[in-house]
């Protein structure tokens, strides 16, 4: 049986789901697909994020957009938790401020949405989790704004953890260049349909697009115009499998005037034809 604990109020929502093999099945038929997610499993499950296999080998974070696909493929022997809520209850882009995650947790190019917890943040993540759980039961009128305080707490604390796994010392160091690839990241998902190089971004940022260039070159990051074209690519698999549109259909959605150029870019970044590619995955899958 699923354990679901909801909160609402007006248009607001957030809930919280044990992940098992009963609820996985709730939770694949889409039930969710709508809220933004923030799932903690512990070692033993397989999850599927949009085209990439993750598994877990120890307590881990996984932070999934609005309507982007997610698949719990095995589950472990021990429950997961499974975070959802509306931007009316959090909206991230609007609180940014507050916690600095956007552009690394959910908005990242590179698929970078998985958490490894270290043992020594396994105590502080388990805690949070307890608490927003025990707010359910809480008929005080601070309930929301204790549940929407520990949710910042766990998006704040995850993109320190986030950090740490994902960049060098000299990064961490740098709050400013942190800040900087951040905001990149957060203008590629923006923009990604209508601007296509750099030097678009770099007129957004206003600096120049040597800059931009320098900067990701000098802390160890893919190039800026492989992070873009990153992003476009990941939009077009995910148009081909979950849509029916045609791939011409999808070079014009995507910005390209050309849509053999877009399949010429297509097949350079994944090593297959649009065509190909969706034959490919729809037999594998």
């Amino acid at each position: 049986m699923m354990k679901q604990n909801v909160f609402e109020a007006s248009l607001k929502k957030l809930g919280l789901v044990s992940v098992n093999k009963e609820s996985s099945k709730h939770i694949n038929n889409g039930a969710f697909k709508t809220f933004i997610k923030i799932l903690y499993l512990p070692e033993g499950y397989k999850i599927t994020i949009d085209f990439n296999v993750h598994v877990t080998t120890q307590k881990s974070l996984f932070f999934i957009s609005p309507n982007q696909f997610f698949q719990i493929e095995e589950v472990g022997n021990e429950e997961g938790q499974l975070i959802f809520y509306n931007r009316d209850f959090y909206c991230i882009q609007i609180h940014d401020a507050e916690v600095a995650c956007d552009g690394l947790l959910f908005n990242s190019i590179n698929n970078m949405r998985m958490i490894l917890v270290v043992d020594e943040e396994v105590d502080f993540i388990n805690a949070l989790y307890k608490y927003i759980d025990d707010e359910f039961g809480c008929d005080d009128n601070s309930k929301e704004e204790m549940i929407r305080t520990y949710l910042k707490q766990l998006l704040i604390k995850s993109t320190r953890i986030w950090k740490k796994e994902h960049f060098g010392k000299e990064m961490l160091q740098n709050n400013s260049e942190m800040e900087f690839f951040r905001r990149f990241n957060v203008l590629v998902d923006a923009y990604y349909k209508e601007k296509h190089s750099v030097a678009d971004y770099a007129d957004l940022l206003c600096i120049a697009a040597k800059t931009i260039t320098n900067k990701f070159k000098r802390l160890n990051l893919p190039q800026p115009n492989e992070v873009i074209k990153d992003r476009i690519m990941l939009e077009a698999k995910r148009l081909l499998i979950h849509t029916s549109m045609t791939a011409k259909e999808i070079a014009y959605d995507l910005g390209y005037e050309d849509p053999a150029y877009f399949s010429r870019q297509f097949l350079s970044k994944t090593g297959e034809s649009p065509s190909n590619f969706k034959k490919k995955y729809l037999s594998e899958n």
